[in-house]
């Protein structure tokens, strides 16, 4: 019984701190809404993939990251500017990019002028609740703490501070990715790509969105995006490539709450490391990927025709909310691989499916 118990109490505690039950109450998860100015893009570039390190197996090295969390006004839709919690920032926050057996050697620290404590668990981390458990950090303060690469693949890392569906929802998360012994194959080009669920009032005649508590807790988001704000990879940074390439997209959701069906409009993937697995053969031939919240995949393929192709949840409709992308695609054409018979395609281009 006293076992029970025990258990019972370790539980609970855990539910607490991932609801933030006990934390707060919902009268106070937001700070009152103020007037403010975008200062910052926080659209994170999905070409900001670091740089892989030569084929081969090496030693164990010991890699650093450094992340500062901030609170910063930036623009989230045209007419609209919201306030993020970012890593870096950026939304999604740097994507970190080391090999199985390293040390990760993390440091974390909260800006001065934050108004919340924030923290990180990273998913490829085992113990202390990856992290979350031991980087609590006020405002003003760093910690630090290390953690040892131990399985291949490519994880999501978040803030997991009480509420963490909100502090998600606000922009905190991002990837790691764990290579294996021998590194991955080259490619031409490699992108960085999430989606996330924004809660907030949506009033187009008023400058600034408001978090939206019972949205949040009930799953109804008003903006849906891939790098942070609406139009991040149509208007202000799409993906670019050439008829020929190789192309690999890390693809992660950070959520908090909804699951993506990721599709590339035109494309089939030719390699899919389903679940984010990097250990397993990949599925080849797959026309759309399931990733839950908390989940990644890594999928590659060539392109092989020029032109626009979107990047998008294949539940479609949430595209209205924001929630699509462009990769163009430079280069001849060749009939042989599809062939407009009427025309059409001097008309309309798929950037018209916009929010």
């Amino acid at each position: 019984m006293k076992t029970k118990s025990i258990l019972l109490s370790v539980s609970a505690a855990a539910l607490m701190f991932v609801s933030g039950i006990g934390a707060a109450s919902a009268d106070t998860l937001y700070a009152d809404p103020k007037v403010k100015q975008p200062t910052v893009s926080v659209v994170q570039d999905p070409a900001a993939v670091p740089a892989p390190e030569k084929a081969g197996k090496r030693a164990p090295k010991t890699q650093k990251v450094s992340l500062t969390t901030t609170e910063v006004e930036a623009r989230l839709d045209d007419g609209t500017s919201y306030t993020y919690w970012t890593f870096n920032n950026t939304v999604p926050g740097p994507m970190v990019r080391v090999r199985v057996g390293d040390t990760v050697d993390v440091s974390i620290s909260n800006a001065k002028d934050s108004t919340m404590n924030h923290s990180v668990d990273f998913h490829a981390a085992t113990g202390f609740l990856g992290g979350g458990q031991i980087t609590q950090v006020e405002p003003g303060e760093t910690k630090s703490f290390s953690f040892k690469a131990l399985t291949p693949g490519v994880y999501v890392y978040h803030c997991a501070t009480p509420m963490v569906a909100h502090h998600i929802s606000k922009g905190m998360y991002g990837l790691i990715v764990v290579e294996p012994e021998a590194g991955l194959p080259a490619v031409d080009h490699e992108f960085y790509v999430m989606q996330q669920e924004i809660y907030a009032t949506k009033a187009k005649n008023l400058q600034n969105a408001e978090d939206d508590y019972d949205g949040l807790v009930n799953e109804r988001p008003t903006y849906m995006v891939f790098n942070g704000t609406v139009g991040a990879l149509t208007k202000d940074k799409p993906l670019k490539a050439k008829v020929g390439e190789t192309v690999r997209l890390y693809f992660g959701v950070g959520g908090p709450n909804l699951t993506s069906s990721f599709h590339v409009i035109g494309e089939i993937f030719d390699r899919v490391y389903n679940l984010g697995g990097l250990e397993a053969e990949p599925t080849k031939g797959v026309q759309t990927v399931t990733v839950a919240p908390g989940g990644a995949t890594m999928v590659e393929f060539k392109v092989d025709y020029p032109g626009k192709y979107a990047l998008v949840d294949h539940a479609l409709s949430r595209a209205t909310k924001g929630l699509i992308g462009i990769l163009e695609v430079e280069g001849k054409p060749d009939d042989s691989i599809i062939l407009d018979k009427s025309g059409d395609s001097r008309k309309k281009q798929v950037g018209e499916m916009q929010h």
